[in-house]
């Protein structure tokens, strides 16, 4: 199982938002989708980072005007990222040491870094428990 892929170990396609939006919209789409973690991108599509639900709680908690605070204030810019061809062991390796629950898998277009999916440990889970 650790040499799988990530390309083979996730579904593609990922919720983002952009550095403008607010807060409020962030955790909007958070729920609505029932999603931890929205990529956020600039006008190009290029990571930018990734804001959390803790994010969000920790926002709310410290500012009473949360809601209308930018999503770029309260981001990690410091994302943790993978390449396609990266094996799973590789992530789990990651999720550990760095103590966190996500992945952000990118490709690279030039300069620019395109969010392609999001590998949490619950996907890794997932794979676990189908492992013969």
């Amino acid at each position: 199982m650790k040499d799988i892929p990530v390309i083979r170990a996730k579904r593609f396609g990922i919720y983002s938002c952009s550095t403008e939006c607010s807060l409020r919209d962030a955790a909007k789409v958070m729920t609505e989708r029932n999603i931890s973690a929205l990529v956020v991108v600039n006008n190009v599509g290029s990571l930018e980072g990734i804001i959390t639900r803790m994010d969000l709680v920790r926002a709310c908690y410290l500012h009473d005007d949360w809601a209308e605070r930018d999503v770029r204030e309260c981001m990690s810019r410091d994302v943790v990222t993978v390449q396609l061809d990266d094996a799973l062991g590789h992530v789990m390796a990651l999720l550990i040491q760095k103590h966190i629950h996500r992945v952000v898998a990118i490709r690279k277009e030039g300069d620019l870094i395109i969010p392609v999916g999001i590998l949490s440990a619950a996907d890794i889970v997932y794979h676990m428990a189908r492992e013969e």
